[in-house]
């Protein structure tokens, strides 16, 4: 994957009728992680680590920085997030492909200045399997 543009990262959710990107977002972010389960014992080779394959808990975190720009994604976040519902979502990567599944909102936070804009901050966590759809 060469280099590519910030802005064509895009994170969609499921408004029931489709998938709507949320509009505005200036910053974001998608991190995968998996848990180790740990199965060292005293024969292990030279007291090194050894690690249970395929048996870690995996995730995915996405987080996002920036402004609401039109009502229907600023409505659906924070829908979504004082239901305490699960969102179907997409993230787009571009050149490389499509996470997608069940994410939670587990933070959503709002700050300005009294000279600027209102921002928003926003923190999701998977809540289910995820597929991949490269491009």
């Amino acid at each position: 994957m060469g280099a590519q543009k910030g802005k064509d990262l895009l994170l969609k959710i499921d408004d029931g009728t489709g998938f709507v990107t949320v509009a505005g977002m200036r910053s974001r972010k998608i991190a995968f992680n998996a848990e180790t389960v740990d199965i060292t014992h005293a024969e292990s080779a030279d007291r090194w680590r050894e690690l249970l394959e395929g048996a870690g808990v995996r995730r995915a975190s996405i987080s996002g920085r920036g402004l609401f720009k039109d009502a229907a994604s600023d409505t659906l976040v924070r829908q979504i997030f004082f239901d305490g519902a699960l969102a179907s979502c997409q993230v787009v990567v571009p050149d490389f492909g499509t996470i997608a599944g069940p994410f939670q909102i587990t933070s959503l936070e709002f700050s300005g200045e009294h000279n600027g804009e209102v921002t928003f901050d926003l923190g999701l966590e998977s809540a289910g399997a995820l597929t991949f759809a490269a491009l």
